[in-house]
């Protein structure tokens, strides 16, 4: 029969417990959000030209959704750094849809119609493949995006694959970019090498979303 000390029990009950807190926390964090392996809801937004765009408009296609407000510090981050347009030119690159959406409210942070979200793109040199005008936030709420940036990677098949934060470390910093695991980057490497994304559900840091 093997003995163990009440040191070692509380040890052991004290890692299980942090374990479980943390699972916890990632489930509240995700709530409402579509998680990885369920079907992408779908949905018919107009881009800034005013053209009706859906999720059926690619089938067939891997697809990327950003959730963003120019606005925001932490979107703010990953544009002066330059980050997210090198994720938005080696994605689209190599064939995939990349969308960047904006849910911000009309009178709240971000907001922009079509023509000034031409101008944030053209000022920023972003290269997404669209830039979806959602002010009603049905698209943002249908996904339970939470965060800007909040991003999504959906297979060809039509599936969640990847849900949750840009990268690895929760800041606002641009010098803290180079530091960071890119998780869509790495999710993008997982499909194209056949296999399922790991981590494909993390905790999205940033801005809450407008609605």
């Amino acid at each position: 029969m093997a003995f163990f000390s009440r040191d070692r029990v509380q040890l052991v009950l004290g890692a299980a417990t942090a374990a479980a807190i943390t699972a916890g926390a990632l489930m509240v964090s995700t709530a409402n959000a579509t998680p990885p392996g369920n079907a992408a809801p779908a949905f018919t937004e107009v881009n800034t030209a005013g053209k009706p765009i859906s999720l059926a408009d690619f089938k067939g296609k891997t697809i990327i959704l950003e959730w963003t407000n120019d606005g925001c510090p932490f979107v703010q981050k990953h544009y002066n750094s330059k980050n997210m347009q090198k994720a938005q030119g080696a994605a689209t690159a190599d064939g995939v849809v990349w969308l960047s959406v904006i849910s911000s409210k009309p009178g709240s942070q971000g907001h922009a119609d079509g023509a000034r979200a031409d101008k944030l793109t053209a000022d920023r040199g972003a290269m997404p493949t669209h830039v979806l005008l959602d002010p009603d936030g049905s698209m943002g709420r249908a996904f339970g995006a939470k965060t800007t940036p909040h991003m999504y990677l959906i297979t060809a098949d039509g599936k969640v694959a990847y849900n949750g934060a840009i990268d690895s470390i929760k800041s606002n910093k641009v010098e803290d970019v180079p530091n960071a695991a890119n998780y869509v980057t790495a999710a993008l490497a997982s499909l194209k090498a056949g296999k399922a994304p790991d981590p494909a559900l993390t905790v999205p840091y940033g801005c809450d979303v407008k609605y």
